[in-house]
């Protein structure tokens, strides 16, 4: 049985995805995503109005609001398990851009080169490190 809240979010796509599959439900989808995620960007980016400096609120109001109405969507219509395991991802995902952003922000202090070198060459770093958290945790 599902929860209310979840039979709420599936009326909401059927609504708008009408009981046919293909374009139709990938347009109920699309509105449902722009809806949740346009309310999850304001409250986040509100959130982040709070703290200082105000480059948090650029922060705050991109990756949680896209993180949640895609899990959110992706519970209303896979399932809770199928979003525990994108859910899953998107942590291997955070920790491998975590390990570039820091081994960026400790080569450009210290050495001073492009940034556009640094960044690049650290690409190879972050998918190293996601995909080695695939073999290890995910597969």
């Amino acid at each position: 049985m599902l929860a209310p809240a979840t039979r709420g979010m599936r009326g909401i796509i059927e609504r708008h995805a009408g009981p046919h599959s293909g374009k139709d439900s990938l347009a109920g989808q699309l509105i449902f995503r722009f809806l949740v995620g346009g309310l999850l960007v304001a409250a986040f980016s509100s959130l982040g109005d709070v703290f200082k400096p105000r480059g948090f609120a650029g922060l705050f109001g991109a990756a949680p609001s896209v993180a949640l109405s895609t899990l959110t969507l992706t519970i209303a219509t896979n399932g809770k398990s199928y979003a525990a395991i994108e859910a899953h991802s998107m942590i291997a995902g955070a920790v491998a851009f975590f390990i570039y952003a820091f081994c960026a922000v400790q080569i450009l202090f210290r050495r001073k080169p492009s940034a556009v070198v640094v960044t690049s060459v650290l690409l190879t770093v972050w998918l190293a490190v996601a995909f080695s958290l695939w073999f290890v945790w995910l597969r």
